[in-house]
């Protein structure tokens, strides 16, 4: 079953609560979607770490539920 823009966001902001997230459906399928997440704890972390920290934040349902992400992470 694909997951919704909101709960991507949800998992995400339960994961970091202080970040600002955007999530954007590519192809209005539920499954490949695009997201921007500004976040202080971020900051002086490498990219890669960056991005796992959001795919950690999905607990698992990357490549199950949720097909595809591509992720843009920065700092305030």
């Amino acid at each position: 079953m694909p997951m919704s823009a909101a709960e991507i966001e949800g998992f995400i902001r339960t994961a970091l609560p202080d970040a600002e997230v955007t999530v954007e459906d590519l192809a209005g399928d539920g499954d490949h979607y695009a997201c921007k997440v500004v976040s202080e704890a971020f900051r002086g972390v490498s990219r890669v770490k960056q991005h796992q920290m959001v795919y950690d934040a999905l607990q698992g349902r990357m490549g199950g539920a949720l097909h595809a992400l591509a992720v843009q992470t920065s700092t305030p």
